[in-house]
């Protein structure tokens, strides 16, 4: 009977010594709540901002709006000097004076000669020449009616025009300057859709894609904030910074998300059920080291990855909510291995 318990004692030393000698192992309990440890500040902009200028070459005579005012479509924003275009104007306005004067008298040659024909005064060859006047007299009234609505077009768009409601961003041309055909004289903002934009690094823009959805605040008041989509990702990167620059559409913001606001923007939470994990953590084929704490075994699950890079990987399936994670020492672990604790890495 003793020599049955000292084999006892024995036995429960060798299992709390195995227990005591499982490894810890670095790992985190994943949740969508972790989401992508990512926080952006972006600036609120207009999603259409347009350059506006003349198509012709002129001086400007005055430009009526300033940075920062609000037109409506259809207001005027500038003039060009339109003394020689008036004048255009009203020559071909006179050209049609004549060229109507000149219609009647051929008609009414036209119509003299076909009586004289029908009685048999006039030669038909008579007559022909009659109509033959009488068709160019049409063909230069035609001419002279069209360079009168060329004339009018010129000067039409010697004025310069909002093309929707908007706001002035930006003036480049004052009253006196010269321009050539299509320089810019003003830039206008929509006022109605906005968007904020922001400068990501290569490696998280290919974290993201297009529909992600993010949260935003304004620095000024964080209180005031708006949900927002990722609609769009420039598909060249700046030279300078080599970064990637986002466009995110702003779903019914307030007032308060006005042009040139800066804003703290953050991937959405929970909203996708994605799970990021570290790239330490992916052995290959896909699939992590997952804790079953009843027992202390790690069992290998094969994973889908979404977007990765260096550090960080997106997991599309095959984890869950409350996980636990294995993220450091991955290629050292076995099938049912029994592990120590967690500890912080």
């Amino acid at each position: 009977m003793r020599y049955l318990a000292i084999a006892l004692t024995m036995c429960f030393s060798t299992v709390a010594l195995a227990q005591d000698a499982a490894r810890p192992v670095v790992s985190m309990i994943v949740d969508t709540a972790d989401g992508i440890p990512l926080s952006y500040t972006g600036i609120v902009v207009a999603k259409t901002e347009v350059n506006l200028g003349f198509p012709m070459i002129g001086t400007v005579a005055a430009r009526s709006v300033d940075v920062g005012e609000v037109v409506a479509r259809g207001d005027e924003l500038a003039q060009l000097n339109n003394e020689d275009l008036s004048s255009d104007l009203r020559s071909a306005e006179a050209g049609i004076i004549v060229a109507k004067a000149q219609l009647r008298s051929a008609s009414s040659a036209r119509d003299r000669i076909k009586q004289l024909a029908e009685r048999g005064v006039a030669s038909p060859s008579q007559l022909e020449d009659a109509e033959r006047a009488l068709v160019s007299a049409q063909a230069r009234l035609e001419q002279a009616e069209a360079s009168r609505a060329s004339a009018k077009d010129m000067l039409d768009l010697a004025t310069l025009t909002a093309p929707f409601d908007g706001v002035v961003t930006d003036t480049l041309a004052e009253a006196g300057t010269t321009l050539s055909a299509g320089q810019t004289v003003l830039r206008l903002a929509d006022v109605g859709e906005r968007e904020v934009v922001i400068d990501v690094s290569d490696e998280d823009a290919g974290l993201l894609a297009k529909g992600d959805r993010f949260s935003v605040r304004l620095l000024a008041n964080e209180s005031v904030a708006a949900d927002a989509v990722l609609t769009r990702i420039d598909p060249v990167a700046e030279r300078s910074t080599r970064t990637q620059r986002l466009h995110l559409a702003l779903e019914d913001p307030s007032a308060a998300f006005r042009l040139g606001a800066l804003a703290r923007v953050e991937p959405a939470r929970g909203t996708d059920g994605r799970i990021a994990v570290p790239a330490s953590a992916l052995l290959d084929p896909p699939a992590v080291w997952v804790v079953d704490r009843t027992g202390n075994t790690v069992d290998r699950r094969s994973v889908i990855v979404g977007e990765s890079n260096d550090a960080l990987a997106i997991i599309a399936s095959g984890l869950k909510a409350g996980d636990e994670v294995i993220i450091k020492g991955v290629n050292s672990l076995e099938q049912g291995q029994v592990v120590g604790p967690r500890v912080s890495q």
